[in-house]
């Protein structure tokens, strides 16, 4: 897993934790045991009745028992998305 994720230093990514959350950052290191240090990073927030709302966390780590799907993010895609017209059900936590 960590030789997948040194192609995604100085990127954009997505990480989705187990207890469903989505959080977006530039992805500036980790360690064998998957902790991830994110940089410019937001929680985004879903919701079904109101548009997405992007909470700022700046420099964040997540723990690496917490991260649950990590995927680069097309910058030139994501900016063209109108968040605030997006309506979706937040993400369950994941059940083992």
């Amino acid at each position: 897993m960590s030789t997948a994720l040194e192609n995604y230093i100085n990127r954009t990514v997505a990480i989705v934790t187990s207890d469903g959350r989505m959080i977006v950052g530039t992805l500036k290191g980790f360690d064998q045991t998957i902790n991830l240090i994110l940089d410019e990073s937001h929680e985004r927030v879903f919701s079904s009745s109101q548009g997405v709302e992007q909470v700022v966390l700046g420099l964040y780590i997540v723990r690496g028992d917490n991260v649950a799907v990590i995927g680069e993010i097309d910058e030139e895609t994501d900016s063209t998305l109108d968040l605030g017209n997006i309506r979706a059900e937040p993400l369950n936590s994941v059940v083992h």
